[in-house]
């Protein structure tokens, strides 16, 4: 089940530039919530509480409720833009969501039982092609990761897509091919070993 955050916010009457200049220094964040066939609604985050949860891992995989004057909002962040200097955040997009909403999201990779793995324990190295998916799933089941066994993997294998259990009802948006995740590749002293064996 995804995780939900609370996170309050208020009303911005006015959207624009100037306005958005106010609200940051006014020591506030501001953002907007669009989507699920409503009216977009713009909002301002408080800089402090909207940084600490932003730094959290899988923010761009979690829901929030975003309560503004009394009304609360399920959310998924889709952007977040951030000063090209200093890094601070300083707009914020939130996608409206329902129970039947399936959103792309990108959803990070757990390697697990690399000791199970005869390459990994003969001093192989695991080399991570892709540290996230890009997953399609319902907005109410985004994983928080996806784990996967290194179990079995020896000296030159790689672990494809079609390898990996992926949650019921979340599918890889890319389609078209069995892309490498990782590889099982040697280091230079296992290399060297095999080629004087040769």
């Amino acid at each position: 089940m995804t995780k939900i955050i609370p996170l309050g916010a208020e009303g911005r009457e006015r959207a624009g530039k100037g306005t958005a200049r106010q609200t940051r220094r006014d020591g506030r964040i501001p953002a907007v919530i669009y989507g699920g066939k409503q009216a977009p609604v713009t909002i301002s985050l408080e800089k402090f509480e909207f940084t600490r949860v932003l730094h959290q891992p899988g923010f761009f995989t979690h829901l929030f409720d975003v309560t503004v004057d009394g009304a609360a909002h399920r959310v998924l962040p889709r952007d977040v833009q951030f000063h090209p200097v200093t890094d601070v955040p300083l707009h914020v997009d939130f996608l409206r969501v329902s129970s039947d909403t399936r959103v792309v999201v990108h959803v990070p990779v757990e390697f697990v039982s690399q000791d199970k793995s005869p390459g990994l324990k003969r001093g192989a190295v695991l080399n991570i092609v892709r540290h996230e998916l890009d997953l399609e799933c319902p907005a109410d089941n985004i994983p928080e990761h996806v784990t996967i066994s290194c179990e079995g993997y020896d000296v030159g294998d790689s672990i494809h897509i079609s390898a990996v259990n992926l949650p019921e009802g979340v599918t890889s948006v890319i389609t078209d091919r069995d892309f490498t995740i990782a590889t099982i590749i040697a280091p230079s002293g296992l290399k060297s070993e095999g080629g004087e064996a040769a």
